[in-house]
């Protein structure tokens, strides 16, 4: 769906930035701007910021940042038109839906519709199980030592042995049998027509990140088949995409993901405190699985069981997780099989410990592997190491494998320099990995290009605090004199509005459609260099103009074609600029009161 720029503007200037994300996070004033503990990673001291003034928020933590369409889709994991809709209800605007094809808008009403069913079918289900017909499936419930609290808060609820009982109830409500094919909750043969999908079975809702119900799944009672059932893909239920418990876990203060292999383990974990724990649906962890933990975490901890097929998983997930750029580790249960069990017997500060201990997923690897290997015989051993030292030389950093290289050692009580010439023939017999040393001029040069960037951060954020310097600044800094091309974008769309008074920063966040350029811009006009006094911060903007002035000469001086008469004047006029620079004097007071 496309919003037209001026519904955008009118939705994003009528929901305060600081009243919606009062919503989610418990703010402070403090100055000028609001601070709170940042809902995107876990800390302890407040580092998030919410600026009225900016109508944008930033972490200096984490470096979460934008405006309030932004933190509704980070917070809310939205898409973009689906963060516009969501404010534009809360602010009372009427938004138009004209521009959708007929084919779009049916497709999202039958969306709608199953979500609907869902919700229906879920109060259905949770209903049954507190009625006399749901005492099998509470009986079980209780004898995994559940609590009433827990069954609420994950909405369980149970299908009695009539299989056709949900059936009737959604024909009484007026559903037709189109949507109740659609919605994946019945089934159809010549014999029996059609009929509920669970029946004998403990109900689990399976919700989004929004708490919406896409599906359900379902525990048999006795000793049927399946022993568990999940919804079939329909219009709102992909399994691939949705992880179990992630509409809890992504609000959890945790760093990590704690990641098991099914709804109890899930359930159990949280009952416990660990509310970080989610799950796959049914099925092996996938590479869009990896990508949706990725949103909220960079770490991973596989907690399945620690049975062959346990292991067999997480070998699968390991290479996925890192693929996806997850930090991964291993948590060892033994002698328990799976979560569940082991908090049961030893409770949840032994299993605090174990998430502590947990094993990095590569020495984990190695220890499976070392399994096929005869480490009390000298060949069995030689040819473990040879293998080890292939993997190692998987690593494209050498640094990272410096690392594991001395891990190994360590673990095994090998010759660190042995392990290390197996490695470097690996090296030398496949593809050679470039890592030769940046020479030391380019470092420095690093360094000072990212002082100027720093510089150039510090005199937008500068601009956007104080206005009223623009006629100064513009005066010597011009747009074309910001040496990264998204700053210079930046820069010409904040000059702009400066020129025409109508300073909108937040405006300037939404126009880049990249999350990655957002944080950038985020990060360009929240930049902050401690200062003791106004002589200091009158001073120290003066440094920085100067500072850019010189680097914007400097380049120019470096890239000028002397046939190309158009860069010689421009070199001339940033000549003339910085020359003028030195009886430069900031007053802040000044501007002050003439604004």
């Amino acid at each position: 769906m496309y919003y037209p720029d001026e519904v955008i503007e009118e939705v994003r200037s009528r929901s305060d930035i600081v009243s919606v994300i009062s919503g989610y996070v418990k703010l402070q004033r403090r100055g000028s701007n609001y601070f709170g503990l940042c809902p995107f990673h876990n800390e302890k001291s407040p580092s998030f910021s919410v600026s009225p003034a900016k109508q944008m928020y930033y972490c200096f933590g984490c470096g979460a940042g934008g405006s309030v369409f932004n933190f509704i889709m980070e917070y809310e994991n939205y898409t973009f038109p689906e963060a516009v809709r969501h404010l534009a209800d809360q602010a009372g605007i009427a938004i138009p839906e004209e521009e959708d094809s007929e084919e779009v808008r049916r497709e999202r009403d039958r969306k709608t519709r199953v979500l609907e069913l869902n919700k229906m079918a879920a109060r259905f289900y949770y209903y049954q199980l507190r009625s006399p017909q749901g005492a099998r499936g509470m009986e079980y419930l209780k004898n995994r030592a559940l609590t009433d609290e827990t069954i609420k808060h994950f909405g369980l609820g149970y299908a009695g042995t009539n299989s056709t009982v949900l059936y009737r109830y959604l024909k009484s409500q007026g559903i037709s049998d189109q949507l109740l094919k659609d919605s994946g909750l019945m089934q159809v043969n010549e014999r029996q027509g059609m009929y509920d999908k669970f029946w004998n079975r403990v109900i689990f809702p399976i919700m989004d990140v929004n708490h919406k119900v896409i599906g359900f799944g379902g525990r048999v009672m006795g000793d049927g088949k399946p022993k568990y059932l999940n919804s079939p893909e329909t219009v709102v239920f992909d399994k691939s995409r949705n992880l179990y418990g992630l509409n809890y876990a992504r609000s959890s203060k945790q760093k990590e993901f704690l990641v098991c292999e099914g709804y109890m383990d899930v359930i159990s974990m949280h009952q416990a405190g660990f509310t970080n724990a989610v799950a796959s649906l049914g099925t092996a962890l996938t590479s869009r699985h990896a990508t949706i933990l990725k949103r909220y975490t960079d770490e991973v901890i596989l907690t399945y069981d620690s049975d062959e097929a346990g292991i067999r998983a997480a070998l699968r997930a390991i290479p996925l997780l890192k693929e996806a750029g997850v930090s991964t580790r291993v948590l060892h249960m033994e002698p328990y099989k799976d979560p569940d069990e082991f908090i049961k017997a030893l409770g949840t500060e032994a299993f605090q410990e174990r998430i502590d201990q947990a094993e990095n997923s590569f020495l984990f690897e190695l220890s499976v592997m070392e399994k096929s290997y005869d480490m009390k015989d000298p060949d069995g051993k030689t040819r473990f190491f040879q293998a080890v030292a292939g993997r190692i030389a998987g690593f494209e950093l050498e640094i990272e494998r410096e690392n594991y290289i001395g891990a190994v050692v360590a673990r095994y009580q090998t010759s660190y320099e042995g392990m290390r010439k197996m490695v470097m023939n690996h090296l030398m017999q496949g593809a050679p990995v470039r890592t030769a040393p940046r020479p030391a001029d380019r470092e420095r040069r690093a360094e000072k290009e990212n002082g100027i960037l720093k510089s150039q951060r510090l005199l937008l954020t500068w601009l956007v605090e104080y206005p009223y310097l623009y006629p100064t600044v513009s005066a010597y800094v011009r747009p074309e004199d910001f040496s990264d091309e998204l700053y210079r974008e930046v820069a010409t769309m904040l000059y702009g509005q400066l020129e025409k008074q109508e300073l909108n920063p937040a405006r300037i966040v939404n126009h880049f459609t990249e999350t990655d350029q957002q944080r950038t811009v985020a990060q360009i006009f929240n930049t902050e260099v401690p200062v003791a006094s106004q002589a200091e911060q009158e001073k120290a903007i003066a440094e920085t103009i100067r500072k850019i002035a010189d680097n914007a000469l400097r380049q120019k001086s470096e890239k000028m074609n002397l046939a190309d008469i158009q860069a010689q004047q421009a070199f001339l006029d940033a000549q003339k600029r910085q020359q003028s620079l030195s009886g430069l004097h900031i007053s802040l007071q000044a501007g002050k009161n003439k604004a």
